[in-house]
């Protein structure tokens, strides 16, 4: 009696950082804003990028003159100042005073406390991080409580 070898598992693939903007309600606004930027194809390219999602929440505190055609350049601005491009940077690789260059050539310093990592541009305002490391094929996200003004 033949039988035959077992069947080759494929590791499961992980979905894009688009992907989990889409498939994540609480980042709705995001996807939106993504969207009207036309930075859908840049963030399901091939990254790696680390993305830092600003919560539905977080756009709600931001005048919604900003999500509006008339501003997209500053839209556009101001979303690649959430992504870093060339690495997935997960929260165990961030260290306290860190600063990150974000896509829009502008920096970010990482904050470490004991219970939370905080972001803060050069011209003040922050955001924390409310959940961190979410894996995507071409990166990671970490999700953030407030907009980063660049």
């Amino acid at each position: 009696m033949e039988t035959e070898p077992p069947a080759e598992t494929e590791p499961p693939t992980l979905p894009s950082l688009v992907d989990i903007v889409v498939d994540t309600e609480d980042l709705s606004t995001l996807e939106t804003a993504v969207t009207q930027a036309g930075l859908v194809d840049t963030l399901s390219g091939d990254g790696p990028f680390t993305v830092f999602a600003p919560t539905n929440e977080a756009f709600a505190a931001v005048p919604t003159k900003y999500l509006d055609p008339d501003y997209l350049p500053h839209l556009r601005n101001t979303l690649l100042f959430h992504v870093a491009s060339d690495a997935a940077v997960l929260s165990t690789d961030l260290v306290d005073g860190q600063e990150i260059t974000m896509a829009n050539g502008e920096i970010i310093t990482v904050s470490i406390s004991v219970d939370s990592v905080t972001l803060t541009p050069a011209l003040g305002g922050s955001a924390t991080v409310v959940s961190a490391d979410v894996m995507a094929s071409n990166g990671v996200a970490h999700v953030i409580d407030a907009v980063l003004a660049p």
